[in-house]
């Protein structure tokens, strides 16, 4: 039995005819934080967003490769709200909706049918937990999110992501807004969720990676360099160009 939750092989990526991914190839483990860094413009946003199909949002793209969740191609006959409830996304920008703390977490498990307002009470109770938000909230849950602090939102939007029972959590660049205590919640959060979820974030802090991350992935120019356990990569890069962007020398 494969421990890779996703594989990812001979991926490309078009936006009209500028190629944006190239011919990525990548086993995503289970239960593991794997990080993706490089420059600003190095397509590594864009193949996060391949792994739920938000590409699909954009017009003009192209997609070509296999990219399998548990062993099936989700590019194939998947229902894409399905896939998109298994794999939950963490934006850059907390991005609460304009309701209240309680109605923000309870919003995905009502479109999936959820209902009464008993089981409704616990799944939001349990995702705040989960968050690491339910003892600063849970006196204003039907406050509106949008007066939490930037940090609370983002873990908020966390909240949201698991109230629909992910098996993965994307996270772009998720505490890039944020100060270094509210950051140090989220990585702190992280640690914990990957004993239930696995998580791949991308990250523009090389630091945050090493600290958080299990498995590094560094993207140069819409390649994948180097990929392999955080440790390696930080030590003993094969290539010159991983070593060259960890050391500073560009990007």
């Amino acid at each position: 039995m494969s421990n890779n939750k996703f594989e990812v092989k001979g991926l490309d990526l078009h936006y009209g005819e500028f190629q944006a991914l190239k011919n990525i190839d990548m086993n995503i483990e289970t239960n593991k934080v794997t990080s993706f860094i490089g420059p600003s413009g190095c397509g590594k946003s864009t193949f996060l967003r391949t792994l739920n199909r938000m590409n699909d949002l954009i017009e003009n793209v192209k997609i070509s490769g296999s990219v399998n969740l548990d062993g099936e191609n989700i590019y194939g006959n998947i229902d894409v709200i399905e896939l998109r409830k298994r794999v939950g996304m963490v934006f850059q920008k907390p991005n609460p909706f304009p309701m209240s703390i309680y109605e923000n977490i309870a919003y995905g498990p009502k479109i999936h049918g959820i209902k009464k307002k008993r089981e409704l009470d616990e799944i939001v109770e349990n995702s705040l937990k989960k968050a690491a938000l339910f003892d600063e909230v849970k006196d204003r849950l039907n406050k509106n999110a949008l007066g939490l602090s930037g940090g609370q939102q983002q873990r908020l939007c966390i909240a949201r992501a698991l109230s629909v029972e992910p098996e993965v959590l994307l996270m772009d660049e998720p505490t890039s807004a944020l100060d270094p205590i509210a950051t140090l919640k989220i990585e702190e959060l992280m640690e914990k969720l990957k004993k239930k979820y696995s998580i791949v974030i991308v990250t523009h802090s090389m630091q945050q990676a090493a600290r958080i991350s299990d498995c590094t992935a560094f993207f140069l120019m819409g390649e994948m360099i180097e990929f392999n356990d955080t440790a390696t990569i930080f030590t003993k890069t094969v290539d010159k160009r991983t070593e060259d962007y960890i050391t500073g020398r560009f990007g």
